[in-house]
């Protein structure tokens, strides 16, 4: 096929669908190509237990979600921020309402309300010629002549184009189209892309009685003197009480070897071979980074952050006459089901029967991880196409005419709206970079 006046958006999720938004609106000829049989697949996915848009903090605050990729990130977000984001989605008959915890949501909590409303103002804009979707196309790249390739069901199809924007996404996901199967294909064209990472991820433990690093080893063989042996994961007794058990009303803290420290409290879940969840999320960057430097992160838990040291101390003193120990904790300071079976995972009986190792462990519990979880089952990823390699539109240096937008670009962010906030920005600027390159103004 040869439209050589259309634009190509390729992906079809939040920011190519932005950007074919921002093009349809003044009139250009938008085709948009997606491997997958329907749009939006990872979209509906998030939503599923309720769709963050976004977070109502404060422009600095939200700004400093981004990390090193601040000034950047924060460049988009200034011509599409929060407030633009809920004026859009107003625009499409979605209200929405902020949360306790200040994350923003249609009232409904809903994806699909939201993306049906969205594809049908792309395919009848007020602009009269809405975008065209063609599905099940997976790009595989540019012929000789600079025509893009697609695979259809039919063959391979080559389209020409006058611009074209990629939003492929990370590489988490596989099945829900992000495959990072374009990270190659950029890389010949002379695109400096950064390896992908997960981002938002879960853990694998090091067992409690494997020895790892000094304060942790120190920490064992002092208040226990037990002799570790090293293995990965929970002990088989633990795993088959409490995976898929969450811990609740903790705190996590962690610095890493640069001097950079997390500490929050929240709660996250045990899995078969560590742990998965929004406290471990939050903390997931510091956490990969260290591993990644140093092949393995500990990070300390509080179980009763609400308690001060002091309290704990004295209320595991206290006689328990002929309670059980896991009845005395149980009933004076709350702690039973898995926050008493981490610290007998940890502790061990004679740890458990000295009461300032059990102390000291209820309020600050080494937990060492010693790797992330793959790729394809991070809930983002980190790594991509770098800014370094785009002008200031997105548009790739090295390949005139592309632009690039959302998650595939060299940027991470936490959860709690910011992901999809930073990926409709994106996808906004390069729509309105194409605009700019074609001379049709912004």
């Amino acid at each position: 096929m040869n439209f050589s006046n259309q634009v190509v958006v390729i992906g079809g999720g939040p920011a190519g669908l932005m950007a074919a938004q921002v093009l349809t609106d003044t009139g250009e000829q938008v085709h948009l190509y997606d491997a997958m049989p329907s749009i939006g697949r990872k979209f509906l996915l998030a939503g599923k237990g309720g769709l963050n848009l976004t977070h109502s903090e404060g422009a600095d605050a939200f700004a400093g979600r981004y990390g090193a990729r601040r000034s950047v990130i924060e460049a988009l977000i200034n011509d599409f921020d929060p407030q633009a984001l809920r004026t859009w989605a107003q625009g499409l008959g979605i209200e929405t309402f902020v949360g306790s915890s200040g994350r923003v949501f249609p009232k409904d909590m809903k994806a699909a309300p939201l993306l049906r409303a969205w594809l049908q103002r792309l395919r009848h804009p007020a602009s009269g010629q809405g975008v065209q979707f063609h599905m099940r196309h997976r790009w595989l790249g540019w012929a000789d002549g600079g025509a893009l390739r697609f695979a259809a069901s039919a063959g391979e199809v080559q389209v020409t184009a006058k611009a074209v924007v990629l939003a492929l996404g990370g590489g988490s996901w596989a099945r829900l189209g992000s495959d990072g199967a374009w990270v190659p294909l950029l890389a010949q064209r002379g695109v400096a892309v950064a390896p992908l990472r997960p981002s938002n991820c879960g853990f694998d433990v090091l067992r409690a009685d494997a020895p790892v690093g000094e304060t942790r080893r120190a920490f064992f063989q002092e208040l226990i003197g037990r002799t570790p042996t090293p293995a990965v994961g929970w002990s088989p007794h633990f795993a088959e009480r409490f995976v898929g058990q969450p811990f609740k009303t903790v705190a996590l803290s962690f610095t890493d070897s640069q001097g950079r420290s997390f500490n929050r409290r929240g709660e996250f879940v045990v899995t078969a071979t560590g742990v998965e969840g929004s406290l471990v999320y939050a903390a997931s960057q510091l956490l990969r980074d260290e591993i990644e430097a140093h092949g393995h992160a500990t990070f300390h838990l509080d179980l009763l952050p609400d308690h001060s040291p002091e309290r704990v101390l004295v209320e595991v003193r206290h006689p328990r006459g002929s309670r059980s120990l896991s009845s005395h904790l149980k009933s004076r300071l709350g702690l039973d089901g898995i926050k008493a079976g981490v610290l007998y995972e940890h502790l061990g009986k004679d740890g458990m029967n000295d009461p300032v190792a059990l102390a000291h462990a209820i309020k600050a519990l080494p937990i060492t991880v010693v790797a992330t979880r793959p790729l394809d089952e991070a809930i983002s990823t980190a790594g991509g196409v770098a800014f370094e390699a785009l002008d200031e539109h997105l548009m790739a240096t090295a390949a005139p005419g592309v632009f690039c937008a959302g998650e595939m670009l060299d940027w991470e962010a936490p959860t709690g709206g910011y992901l999809l906030t930073a990926s409709l920005a994106s996808g906004v600027q390069a729509g309105r970079g194409v605009l700019a390159f074609l001379g049709s103004g912004a």
